[in-house]
């Protein structure tokens, strides 16, 4: 007979205690710890729920010296989905465990939905979280090939490995990690403890099998996958899908990958029929504008390893306020906050007497140093009151002493600022090292201080 035990188990790492304590003594958080109720099964009550098939001979590991391991090519199932392969490294490896994150409603379950849909190949969506006529009207609204797609809802784990022997699948979905439950566990679903055990089922089976099987995950407050940190560890890539639900673009950003390159993110746009994959993100990022503006420039940044050009506004009005105000949506505030430091220090522009504000249009948030040296034209812009022409981007960073410094892969950005036929890009003078300006018809025009940006633009 299984026997109950009662432990308490830490929500943001999975350690595990007899009795409650306030602060983790693994992770140092405080207030994470949640009692669970764990049963222990019998060895003869294991072998009765086992999913696994009758046990075979399995050779002994032995150790092999690394010269002799022949690496071989593995065979990768490429999707029609040109941005998820991009992420992944270029497709789905066999056997793999893929964990994909992200807010309700942001679109995970779509974007799978969607895969399966595209696919030529029996796909078993499993589904513990909406029913099969759910399910049904989303792909009829997506539309799309859908004769071997086969919807399963069930939240057992066990069973679950049942009908994929049955079936066979080339790829296997779960939506989603926190609905599924083990019959080895006794605690509620979603617990700490259900969510350890049921990653682990799932690995030890898409190990075995070689099946790839995609996990969705939610995520807290704070924007980190729910469950313990474990479950980061055990799944062989971890995706983050974001984006303001405000705006129609979505981006689907690497956090770990075993198979691949971490900086590497795709960029969808949300429709009513689903996902459109955006293989050109200056088209959403650009504002589309009849005249030129003040308080406004471009800034030719990088994301992952894809270059695109963002536009940057600022607005610099006069203070009302005995405080002045600073905000910031899409950067960082104290950055913000240090280079109306350096603007008032080494060229002596009065910001310290007015409010400031500064928006990345778009919503994207960017933390590339290279946005500086649009963010300070955008700035002097608003409050000089002259515009910046639409023909003009920038790329550099700014120093605390009013230097322009050099910023990475300089010659991409160059080439994407070419490519959507910009007419003049302002880079750091120290980035002219192995450049050659006359492979771009694109003018480049080198600049070492804030002051000689300032004369180049508004005297």
């Amino acid at each position: 007979m299984a026997k109950v035990k009662k432990i308490f188990a830490c929500t943001n790492c999975g350690a595990t205690s007899p009795k409650w304590v306030g602060k983790c003594n693994h992770c140092h958080e405080w207030n994470t710890y949640v009692e669970e109720i764990i049963t222990k099964e019998t060895s003869q009550e294991s072998k009765q729920k086992s999913w696994k098939q009758p046990a075979q001979t399995v050779a002994k590991a032995q150790p092999i010296a690394l010269p002799d391991i022949k690496a071989g090519n593995t065979k990768r199932l490429n999707t029609p989905d040109g941005e998820l392969n991009r992420v992944l490294g270029g497709g789905i490896v066999p056997g793999s465990l893929v964990l994909i994150g992200g807010q309700p409603g942001i679109g995970k379950s779509t974007l799978l939905l969607q895969l399966t849909l595209q696919l030529d190949h029996t796909i078993l969506y499993i589904s513990g979280e909406e029913s099969e006529e759910q399910i049904k009207m989303r792909a009829d609204r997506i539309g799309g090939k859908a004769e071997k797609c086969y919807i399963l809802a069930e939240t057992n784990t066990h069973k679950i490995f049942k009908h994929a022997q049955q079936l066979e699948p080339a790829l296997i979905i779960i939506d989603s990690i926190q609905t599924l439950s083990s019959p080895h566990i006794e605690s509620m679903p979603g617990s700490v403890s259900q969510v350890r055990e049921c990653a682990g089922e799932l690995q030890r089976f898409a190990k075995e099998s070689g099946i790839p099987i995609f996990i969705i995950g939610h995520i807290t407050k704070e924007g980190s996958i729910a469950g313990p940190k474990l479950l980061e560890h055990i799944v062989d890539a971890v995706l983050q899908f974001e984006g303001d639900r405000n705006y129609t673009y979505r981006i689907l950003r690497t956090i770990k990958n075993r198979f691949g390159s971490t900086d590497e993110l795709g960029i969808y746009e949300m429709q009513a029929n689903g996902l459109r994959e955006v293989p050109n993100p200056s088209e959403l990022l650009l504002s589309q504008k009849d005249e030129d503006l003040s308080g406004s420039a471009i800034a030719a940044t990088i994301e992952g390893m894809r270059p695109m050009l963002i536009e940057s506004q600022a607005l610099v009005s006069t203070s009302v306020y005995s405080a002045p105000q600073r905000s910031a949506t899409g950067f960082d505030l104290r950055r913000l906050s240090m280079l109306l430091a350096v603007l008032e220090k080494r060229n002596g522009l009065p910001f310290a007497q007015n409010d400031v504000f500064l928006n990345i249009a778009g919503g994207l948030k960017v933390d590339d140093p290279a946005i500086d040296l649009a963010i300070v034209s955008a700035l002097i812009s608003s409050l000089e009151d002259v515009s910046i022409p639409t023909t003009v981007c920038f790329a550099g960073e700014v120093g605390l002493s009013g230097e322009i410094r050099a910023v990475n892969r300089i010659e991409q950005r160059i080439q994407e600022a070419n490519r959507l036929g910009f007419e003049e890009i302002f880079i750091s003078k120290y980035n002219t090292k192995g450049l050659d300006p006359d492979r771009y018809s694109i003018r480049i025009r080198t600049i070492g201080k804030i002051e000689e940006l300032y004369k180049a633009l508004f005297e």
